[in-house]
C-alpha cells in the first residue's frame, strides 16, 4: 500500500473552508460522535458505521478524490450516521470543533497519519498544537483520543505533544510506550495489512483528564 502525500502547507489548502455543522451532517445529530483524522479511502469507517450505529462517524481527509469515494459508496449504503468531509484537519477543523454542542464528541482517532521524515516538514504533521487544544477543549473528561501507527517517526511525536499538554493520561494498565492490541472495534485497512507483513503497529489510548489545557498545549513543530 503506497501512501500519496499531500503537502498541507500548499496555498490551496491553507484556505479557509466552514464546514457544516452535525444537525446539517447526521439524521441523529444528537448521538456521540466518533472524528476519524485523516480517514483516507474511508473504509475502515463504512465497515463501522454498519457495526456501530449508536455513534455518528465523521471522517476528515485531505485528498478530495479519496472523500468523493468514500462519500459515494456512503450514500449507495445509506448510512445516516456516516460522513466524509474535504478538509486540512490542521487549519479548518478547530472551528468546527469548538462550536460542537457540549459532550458530543467521544472519540477521536488518528490512525497511519502521513509521515513526515525530515525535521523540516515536521510543520505538515496532522496534530499540531492548535488541533490539539481543539480536541482537548471538545472532549469531556474520560472521553478517548487514540492514535497508532507503523512509522515511529510518525506517532512519536504527536505521543510528545499529547504527553506535553498534560491535558491527557494513559488508562492504568496499559503497556508502554506501545499498546498491544487495538482497543476499536475493527482494524483499518493500513493496520490489518501491517500486521499481514509482520510488522509492528505502535498505539496508544488517551483518556482526556479534568485539566485544562495552556494555551499553548506543548512544543510545536519545528520550522
Amino acid at each position: 500500500m503506497v501512501r500519496q502525500h499531500v503537502n498541507p502547507l500548499s496555498s490551496f489548502h491553507q484556505l479557509p473552508r466552514s464546514l457544516p455543522p452535525p444537525a446539517e451532517l447526521f439524521a441523529a445529530a444528537e448521538l456521540p460522535l466518533h472524528l476519524d483524522i485523516g480517514c483516507a479511502r474511508g473504509r475502515f469507517l463504512l465497515a463501522l458505521a454498519h457495526q456501530d450505529p449508536t455513534r455518528n462517524h465523521l471522517g476528515v481527509e485531505i485528498r478530495r478524490p479519496l472523500v468523493e469515494a468514500a462519500e459515494a459508496e456512503r450514500r449507495a449504503a445509506g448510512l445516516p450516521n456516516l460522513r466524509f468531509l474535504f478538509c486540512n484537519a490542521t487549519i479548518n477543523l478547530q472551528d468546527w470543533l469548538q462550536a460542537l454542542p457540549a459532550g458530543r464528541l467521544a472519540l477521536v482517532t488518528i490512525q497511519f497519519p502521513d509521515p513526515w521524515f525530515k525535521q523540516k516538514h515536521r510543520k505538515r504533521q496532522v496534530l499540531q498544537p492548535p488541533l490539539l487544544a481543539a480536541i482537548a477543549a471538545a472532549l469531556a473528561p474520560g472521553q478517548a483520543l487514540f492514535l497508532q501507527s507503523d512509522v515511529l517517526g510518525a506517532i512519536e511525536p504527536m505521543v510528545a505533544l499529547v504527553e506535553a499538554s498534560g491535558g491527557f493520561e494513559r488508562p492504568a494498565g496499559d503497556a508502554r510506550p506501545w499498546r498491544t492490541d487495538n482497543p476499536l472495534a475493527l482494524p483499518t485497512e493500513r493496520e490489518t495489512h501491517v500486521l499481514s507483513q509482520g510488522l509492528p503497529v505502535y498505539r496508544v489510548l488517551y483518556r482526556r483528564n479534568a485539566s485544562p489545557l495552556p494555551l499553548n498545549p506543548g512544543p510545536a513543530a519545528d520550522p
